[in-house]
């Protein structure tokens, strides 16, 4: 049985998600270890979600609930965050409704703005890191290497790779209402991972030139060698970040990287109405905890534009996910479904066969015994055990896909006392082989 624990910028307050996001790398191992009864963990834990997918094992009764605690209190030891602030935060999605809600997720069809790209590579770390801990299971591989599998097909066959913005994109359309001539702002960009190649790609598309680069870890020399601008170091961070017209943070400090100090502006309450209009200075905070102190956004002449505010000021028509590609995920997760479905009918299906082929070979040792020189009797044995095979073969993949595998399993149980035969585990495979 699958199960998805989720809590996303659709169910959790924006300082619940921060919070959430600090999340250590040892969460799906404590999953694991907290029942007996759970085969399986990947947490995915990114700026706008925190979602734990489990597999229980399903004929435990109360499977569901168990799982949701395990989850549950594995945050709270983990985080600190008490079982009781997360209620009414987060969403529980099981069986067939998990493939089509990961699918979803990954194809950036849940995200802040519709489309985006980022996601997909957080959903292929995250099983990543679950094989690198130990906490994966066959069934959890099999879902997350569909996953990415989904997103690949959305991307190509529908637009909304083309047409899904960035929050980037998104957050500088935002501040076009108060920029004239981007050539002429002064950027200063905070972060210089891969979030910050983008933003800075993003700005050249608009046009702005005079861009520097801070980083809180010290590579920004580097990274300002191989993009072509001028690096901050930290001495004079706080006089380019005062004196810089637009300052954009992308960075994965946990603890703010800009705040009223390095502004050195005086403080104040800023102009009620549109965020980013009648100021002289733009901050942009796409870090996720949050990179700029909230009270930045109380200094005179300041507007701070973080992920929250980003949600908000989108235009909605433009996040909405188009009908082909939902389409696609649901097909996806369906073929899951089925697939799946047939896979655990299987052992009961081989545990019939087996235990038919037994008996025929019995009967072809008698018959031979007794004088079957010309194997006719051998032959006629054989098409009776197919056809008396062919009718439960084919009601036990009926049943599988109407999700009652386990009346057939019940089935052999009572009429020939035999029990299903486990397959051997599969082969780990990486995405791109399962392309």
């Amino acid at each position: 049985m699958l199960l998805c624990v989720t809590a996303s910028h659709k169910t959790a307050s924006f300082e619940l998600l921060e919070r959430l996001s600090r999340t250590p790398d040892d969460v799906a191992s404590t999953i694991v270890d907290t029942a007996s009864c759970v085969q399986g963990a990947v947490v995915l834990a990114t700026c706008n979600r925190f979602e734990a997918y489990v597999e229980m094992d399903e004929p435990v009764t109360a499977a569901g609930a168990i799982g949701v605690e395990a989850v549950l209190e594995a945050v709270e030891s983990a985080t600190g965050i008490a079982t009781a602030e997360l209620d009414g935060a987060y969403d529980v999605h099981s069986g067939r409704r998990v493939a089509e809600h990961l699918f979803s997720v990954a194809s950036g069809l849940e995200s802040v703005v519709s489309g985006e790209g980022e996601i997909a590579g957080q959903v292929r770390r995250a099983l990543t890191s679950a094989r690198k801990d130990g906490t994966t299971s066959p069934e959890l591989e099999r879902l997350f290497q569909r996953a990415s599998q989904a997103q690949r097909k959305v991307k190509n066959v529908t637009a909304l790779g083309r047409a899904g913005r960035s929050l980037v994109r998104l957050a500088l359309e935002l501040a076009d209402s108060r920029i004239a001539d981007w050539s002429a702002e002064r950027v200063l960009l905070v972060g210089t991972g891969a979030y910050a190649a983008v933003t800075l790609a993003t700005l050249r598309e608009r046009g702005a030139v005079n861009i520097s680069v801070y980083s809180p870890s010290g590579r920004a020399e580097k990274f300002a060698a191989k993009h072509g601008i001028r690096p901050v170091d930290a001495e004079d961070y706080a006089r380019v970040a005062s004196r810089s017209s637009l300052l954009i943070t992308c960075t994965t400090a946990t603890e703010p990287v800009l705040t009223p100090d390095h502004l050195q502006a005086p403080t104040g309450i800023a102009a009620p109405g549109c965020p980013v209009s009648a100021h002289s200075q733009l901050v942009v905070d796409l870090g996720m905890p949050r990179n700029v102190d909230p009270a930045v956004a109380t200094l005179e002449g300041v507007a701070l534009l973080d992920l929250e505010t980003i949600s908000l000021h989108a235009p909605l028509e433009e996040l909405q996910a188009t009908d082909a590609a939902r389409s696609v995920v649901r097909e996806a997760a369906d073929t899951f479904h089925v697939v799946g479905s047939r896979q655990s009918v299987v052992p009961s299906v081989v545990a019939l066969r087996s235990h038919i082929f037994s008996l025929l070979d019995s009967e072809i040792d008698r018959a031979r015994a007794r004088g079957d020189e010309d194997g006719k009797v051998e032959q006629a044995l054989r098409h009776l055990a197919g056809v008396l095979l062919h009718t439960p073969t084919t009601r036990a993949h009926e049943l599988a896909a109407a999700g009652q595998a386990d009346e057939f399993t019940a089935a052999l149980s009572t009429l020939y006392g035999i029990a299903p035969v486990e397959p051997a585990q599969p082969a780990i495979m990486d995405d791109a082989a399962s392309a």
